[in-house]
C-alpha cells in the first residue's frame, strides 16, 4: 500500500544511571569510589533511501523509540551506549512540527541524513565526585531522558516524470508498456488509486524514475475525486506528460480534458506550468481517433513538436516519446 503522510513519536533513548561503587580488594585497607558512569542513550535519525518508495513502513508504527544507555558498573565501568537508530525513508519527504507544522527537514538528496532525537547522556558515577574535601562521596546521578518529537511524515514524490491524465486516459497501460511495474490496469474510472513508480532503463544504462499519478478530474484542486491527496506528487517531477484520450469514445472532447489539466494544475500551483512538458494522445487506433487528432492539433497553442501520437496497447509511437522523455530528463545512472 503507498503511504504518503503518517503522524509518528519519537523518542531518543535515555541515558545509562551512574552508580554508587566501592573499591573492595583484599590487602587494600583504604578503598575508594569506583562507581562508573552510565552510557549515552541512542539517538533516532532519519536517512534517505532511494530504494524506500512510501512511508508504508510507518503505517502501523506511532510510537518509535531507540536503544537505552546502559548503567554504569563497578571499577569505573562505563556502561554500554544505546545503539543509533536509523530509519530509512524515501526522498521527498518533509518533516513538520505537528503542532506547530514547522517544517523541520526536507529531505531531497540520496543518503541525506539527520538526526532528529539526540540521545540523552548518561549520569555520572560516584567517581566522578571525588575530591579533596569528600573522599567519599555517596552520589550519583540518573541518566537524562533522550528527546521525544511528535511529527508528522509526508511525502512528496520526486521523480523525472510524472504521468498526468483524466481517468481512463491510459497512463497505467503506458507505465506497464515501458516498465516493468506490476500496474493494474481496468476499463473503469479510478483504477490506479495510489502513485506508481517505476524506472526506465534505457540501452546506454541511464534510467527515469516514472511517476502514474491517479486520474485528475475538474476541480481536483478542490479535492473533488482523489484531489489534493496526489496533486502534490507532481510538484517535483521534473517533466510532466500529459496522458489524452484522443479516441473520443467516452463523448469527452480531448482538447477540453488536456484545458481541465492545466487549469487544475494552474489553480493548485501555477509555477508547475513552467515546467517541460509533452503531450501524449493516446489511443490512436480507434476509429475516431484520426479526426480528433486533427482537430486537437488545430487548437494545440504549444509547439508541435511536443505532441506524441500514441497506441499505449499496441506499443505504436511509444519509441519516439521515450527518446523525447530521455532527453528532457538530466542524465542519470
Amino acid at each position: 500500500m503507498f503511504i504518503d503522510s503518517v503522524i509518528v513519536t519519537l523518542r531518543a533513548g535515555k541515558g545509562g544511571n551512574g552508580v554508587v561503587a566501592w573499591r573492595r580488594e583484599k590487602f587494600i585497607p583504604k578503598g575508594g569510589p569506583v562507581g562508573g558512569n552510565g552510557g549515552q542513550g541512542g539517538s533516532i535519525i532519519l536517512k534517505t533511501n532511494e530504494n524506500v518508495l512510501s512511508l508504508e513502513g510507518f503505517r502501523n508504527r506511532r510510537l518509535i523509540n531507540a536503544e537505552n544507555g546502559i548503567s554504569g558498573g563497578r571499577n569505573l565501568q562505563r556502561g554500554r551506549n544505546g545503539k543509533h537508530l536509523i530509519l530509512h525513508i524515501p526522498c521527498g519527504t518533509i518533516v513538520k512540527n505537528t503542532k506547530t507544522q514547522e517544517v523541520l527537514v526536507d529531505f531531497t538528496d540520496k543518503n541525506q541524513e539527520y538526526v532528529l532525537c539526540k540521545g540523552g547522556k548518561g549520569g555520572k558515577g560516584n567517581a566522578c565526585f571525588k575530591s579533596p574535601t569528600n573522599q567519599a562521596p555517596n552520589i550519583c546521578t540518573p541518566g537524562y531522558e533522550g528527546e521525544i518529537h511528535e511529527v508528522q511524515l509526508e511525502l512528496k514524490l520526486i521523480a523525472d516524470i510524472g504521468f498526468i491524465g483524466m481517468p481512463n486516459a491510459g497512463k497505467s497501460t503506458l507505465l506497464k508498456q515501458t516498465t516493468h511495474c506490476p500496474v493494474k490496469i481496468g476499463a473503469y474510472p479510478f483504477t490506479t488509486l495510489y502513485p506508481n513508480l517505476s524506472y526506465i532503463q534505457f540501452e546506454d544504462f541511464s534510467r527515469i524514475l516514472i511517476a502514474d499519478i491517479p486520474g485528475i478530474i475538474e476541480g481536483a484542486h478542490l479535492d473533488r475525486g482523489l484531489g489534493l491527496s496526489f496533486l502534490k506528487h507532481i510538484e517535483r517531477s521534473s517533466v510532466l506528460v500529459y496522458l489524452i484520450d484522443i479516441s473520443g469514445i467516452e463523448e469527452r472532447d480531448p482538447f477540453k480534458d488536456f484545458q481541465i489539466l492545466q487549469n487544475e494544475i494552474k489553480t493548485y500551483r501555477k509555477e508547475l506550468l513552467d515546467k517541460p512538458f509533452l503531450v501524449v494522445l493516446n489511443k490512436i487506433d480507434c476509429e475516431t481517433a484520426m479526426q480528433n487528432l486533427e482537430t486537437f492539433t488545430q487548437k494545440y497553442p504549444y509547439s508541435k513538436t511536443t505532441l506524441f501520437p500514441i497506441s499505449a496497447m499496441h506499443r505504436e509511437g511509444i519509441e519516439a516519446l521515450l527518446k523525447a522523455m530521455q532527453q528532457l530528463v538530466p542524465r542519470k545512472f
